[in-house]
């Protein structure tokens, strides 16, 4: 009998596998993605120092936000992108923690491209 990986464990390896290859630095940081049922967060890591420069999810978002779930990701996208600039920060590397670039994932990467973040 073969050993099935469940979701989340499959999720977790891709995203080790993504992290062997990227990493993000203090003047190039990189825009890491989580998503959970309710709502999707992001943040910008330097990993050199382990330190997070910045982060928005959907809890950030006005309250009078209405829209689905690929609404809400590019809102988070583009209030990511506004927190970066704030920290002086223009491009990033994306990466998409083992989530396929898709749907929510994309949403938030291009919302984040459109606030102004270069990757």
């Amino acid at each position: 009998m073969m050993a099935v990986l469940t979701k989340p464990q499959a999720r977790a390896r891709r995203h080790r596998r993504v992290r062997g290859k990227i990493y993000g630095t203090a003047e190039r940081p990189r825009l890491v993605v989580y998503r959970s049922n309710s709502g999707i967060e992001a943040q910008l890591v330097d990993d050199a120092e382990g330190k997070t420069l910045a982060a928005a999810s959907w809890l950030h978002l006005k309250k009078s936000f209405k829209g689905n779930k690929t609404q809400q990701a590019a809102e988070v996208g583009k209030l990511l992108a506004e927190r970066a600039k704030q920290a002086e920060l223009e491009t990033v590397v994306f990466d998409r923690g083992g989530y396929l670039y898709h749907g929510r994932v994309k949403a938030l990467a291009e919302g984040a491209r459109e606030g102004g973040l270069k990757f």
